[in-house]
This record gives C-alpha cells, structure tokens and sequence, in this order.
C-alpha cells in the first residue's frame, strides 16, 4: 500500500464548492514534490467553518484505488 502525506489549506469560500459538489477533484502537491489528484467527496468530512486546513495522509492500494484519507494535524 501506499501513503503520502499533503497539506491543505483551503478557505471557507473554496471549500463550499467541494461539500456543494461544483468542484470535482482536489489537486495538491505531496510533501515529496508528487501532483497527486483524487475526488473531491473524500475530504467533504473534513471541511469546518474556516474551510480545510491541515496535514493529511492518504493511502492508496496497489491498483491506485484510494482506500484512506486522514487528517493527521491540524
């Protein structure tokens, strides 16, 4: 399996178009320089009223399938 770690610092304006639905795809850039795309449904749990901002992991299995997505610091 594997994890990569990002930071996401999304502001409450921006988050409101991933929980509506209108943005797809969450883009980042991982700790380790990697582009690393993935739907935007998996972070909508963590989305709070200044938006979504923290340390995350995200763990995929061998056919590229996303199997977890944590937040592991605030």
């Amino acid at each position: 399996m594997m994890e990569l770690q990002f930071n996401l610092d999304i502001s409450r304006e921006q988050a409101l178009r991933y929980y509506q639905g209108t943005a797809k795809t969450v883009i980042v850039t991982t700790i380790t320089g990697q582009k690393l795309q993935f739907p935007a449904e998996h972070i909508r749990s963590f989305i709070d009223q200044n938006g979504i901002q923290g340390v995350f992991t995200i763990q995929f299995d061998k056919d590229n399938k996303l199997v977890a997505l944590n937040r592991i610091e605030s």
